[in-house]
């Protein structure tokens, strides 16, 4: 069974991967990137779940996804900020201590 909902989530992402790929609003906004002086590596992330017809109350789950703790910590940087800001998303300033 693992190697079924497997296989078909590897179908689902790289259809989904496909599909953003030759998406034109996507290369617009790539052709802007490297207009721009940067490169950009675009990366989804997607939990797919499958639900077996004859036992409707045991999700099986694909290993196309990876579990992230609920408190990990992130560290973003100058860069990250800058790209965030052009994309219109704010991100929580945190204190941070002056020695």
């Amino acid at each position: 069974m693992d190697d079924v909902v497997n296989r078909l989530a590897r179908e689902l992402a790289d259809a989904i991967a496909a599909v953003v790929a030759d998406d034109p609003k996507v290369e617009a906004c790539r052709e802007k990137t490297r207009a721009a002086g940067y490169e950009m590596r675009v990366s989804l992330e997607a939990v797919i779940g499958f639900v077996n017809r004859s036992n409707p109350t045991a999700p099986a789950q694909a290993g196309t996804s990876r579990a992230v703790p609920p408190q990990q910590a992130m560290e973003i940087s100058v860069n990250d900020r800058r790209f965030l800001r052009s994309l219109r998303i704010a991100v929580d300033e945190t204190p941070e201590e002056v020695e």
